[in-house]
């Protein structure tokens, strides 16, 4: 399996490395590199979905930015093979101090809301809330915030808390935010 960069067209074909680690590696940082054939890999064997979430430990900034491309991918064409990774989402991945990272938990929490225990939710509207106080980056502001009100259409206490936040917001410099 082979994937040319979207970036470079012209780029001569990659292979696919058996280990995701070193497949991610490597190339322009804003490229997905073997990103897709990751995906492609674990979507023809639910097995290797560990494989995926291990490279969150990775050192390597740019490989965890593609484990996040490749999660939110895995995890809109099968919610139910990522469901029961929910606790490690929660905790060590959600500790990692990366934009990245942490708009991604935003999406797939989003994705994975209707599988999630009361317990879960209540810990995954802790962690977006956390990450939105914490960050200065727009697109994790712009995606938590997206996520955080959408659920706070169903809670009332979550509504409480994002009313004030959405004003907050309104006065950044960011025109996005």
């Amino acid at each position: 399996m082979t994937v040319t960069d979207p970036l470079d067209p012209l780029a001569p074909p990659a292979p696919l490395p058996g280990d995701f680690e070193a497949a991610l590696s490597g190339g322009h940082p804003n490229s997905l590199g073997n990103t897709l054939a990751v995906v492609e890999a674990i979507l023809a064997d639910e097995t290797r979905l560990d494989e995926l979430l291990d490279c969150y430990r990775s050192e390597d900034a740019v490989v965890r930015l593609r484990v996040s491309s490749a999660l939110k991918r895995v995890t809109k064409e099968r919610p139910e093979w990522v469901a029961p990774h929910l606790e490690l989402l929660l905790t060590e991945i959600a500790a990692i101090d990366q934009p990245s990272t942490r708009w991604t938990l935003a999406t797939v929490f989003d994705l994975l809301a209707e599988r999630m225990t009361a317990a879960q939710r209540s810990a995954a509207t802790a962690v977006m809330q956390r990450n939105l106080l914490e960050s200065d980056d727009w697109i994790v502001q712009n995606t938590t915030m997206q996520v955080l009100t959408e659920w706070a259409s169903s809670d009332a206490s979550l509504e409480e808390w994002v009313v004030p936040e959405l004003r907050r917001l309104v006065g950044s410099p960011r025109k996005s935010v």
